[in-house]
């Protein structure tokens, strides 16, 4: 199991250190399951099968809650636009919508909003 975990801690290490990467402009891609893989120099099926049986969870599930974490915080800052926010992770703007409205809910536009509105409710 110590190998697993280790691979674990790589993938994860790999994928945070990626989007550093990209937020910062220093790449131009978010990596997916195979980018890793060869990086750590092993098979993508045999990298999902660790981090599933590691975490519990996919490995697009890490790589996906991260962008969504990166994305609200930046839709609650309110000062890049939706479509600065899609291009700096990489996204078309309509997919990037459909992205998010799939696992949040509601639009980004939606999402500011409503955030907005609770802070002018707390501030009140």
């Amino acid at each position: 199991m110590t190998r697993q975990k280790e691979i674990t801690a790589d993938f994860l290490k790999i994928v945070d250190e990626n989007l550093v990467d990209v937020l910062s402009g220093r790449s131009e891609e978010i990596y997916e399951i195979r980018d890793v893989a060869e990086l750590l120099h092993i098979h993508p099926r045999h990298l999902s099968n660790t981090i599933k049986l590691v975490t519990g969870h996919s490995p697009c599930s890490f790589v996906e809650n991260k962008i969504l974490d990166i994305v609200k915080f930046h839709l609650e800052e309110n000062q890049l636009s939706i479509g600065e926010i899609a291009k700096m992770l990489t996204y078309d703007p309509s997919n990037f919508t459909k992205f998010f409205k799939k696992y949040i809910g509601v639009t980004p536009k939606e999402y500011r909003e409503n955030q907005l509105n609770k802070k002018e409710t707390a501030i009140a």
